[in-house]
């Protein structure tokens, strides 16, 4: 089994300490190549470092829509001629702390907010298409709105990944834009039955794996970091869901992987 961490944030400062034990632990599973999202780009660099000092690890450009006004077009645009950079985002909608991040835009009304996450998350999404790049998509209650704008453009776009998908009815129309659904801890958690009963209606030409490291740690490691290494808990529970032997999903896992980000 040689499988893709497809979204873990390995730029993250809890990764510092241990990082070439943390890659080893990952190997020794299966886990052979990990895709750093972007999130906040104030962390790029670190992406870019990382990438280029390990040859299993690669990154991606962009901003998270919590920190939509961080986004610079000039700098996330700097990233996506590295050959390392292999997607875009991870850029999206997330409505779901827009109180909280009145502040930080400096606006006055949630309205403000939706409308800049819409206007980056759209810029984002002309750089997936003029790269000819994977677009990597968070959505968290906003399904509505990513829809609507996605349907604008999705002919152009070369497909991308609904990060975390949360089982959101709306969002399996997405498959047909080329996108793909990544599956991480959530599934392993006893309140996921929503996910649970909406993931046998996802092609599984359509699934891939993910941790979102250090977050969301799976069943039964809960309370601890998450890491790559701990993939393999969410195949086996996939597995145990679909009721299909964990190396056939895993094989065709992998083969939707490099489908959607080329042989890494």
């Amino acid at each position: 089994m040689q499988l893709c961490d497809t979204h873990c944030h390995l730029d993250d400062k809890r990764f510092i300490e241990d990082f070439p034990l943390m890659i080893e632990r990952a190997k020794k599973v299966g886990i052979t190549r990990f895709i750093i999202p972007a999130a906040d780009p104030r962390d790029l660099r670190r992406a870019q470092e990382l990438a280029h000092t390990y040859a299993e690890v690669y990154f991606a450009s962009g901003v998270h829509p919590d920190l939509a006004h961080l986004y610079d077009e000039g700098y996330i645009k700097e990233f996506l001629s590295d050959s390392k950079c292999v997607a875009v985002g991870e850029c999206g909608l997330d409505y779901y702390r827009i109180e909280d991040n009145l502040a930080d835009f400096c606006v006055e009304s949630e309205a403000e907010v939706k409308q800049k996450q819409k206007e980056v998350f759209i810029a984002q999404i002309h750089l997936a298409i003029e790269s000819q790049k994977p677009l990597i998509v968070h959505i968290r209650d906003a399904s509505l709105d990513s829809l609507e704008i996605l349907q604008t453009y999705a002919p152009k776009l070369k497909g991308g990944i609904l990060h975390c998908f949360n089982a959101d009815f709306q969002l399996l129309s997405w498959a047909k834009f080329n996108f793909y659904y990544g599956i991480g801890g959530v599934l392993t958690f006893k309140n996921a039955r929503k996910l649970v009963e909406v993931l046998p209606r996802i092609p599984l030409d359509s699934l891939l794996l993910e941790t979102d490291a250090p977050y969301l740690t799976p069943h039964p490691r809960r309370g601890e970091r998450n890491e790559p290494s701990f993939v393999p808990l969410v195949l086996e529970k996939m597995s145990e869901i679909l009721n299909l032997p964990k190396e056939m999903l895993a094989n065709q896992i992998n083969q939707n992987t490099t489908r959607l980000f080329g042989e890494l």
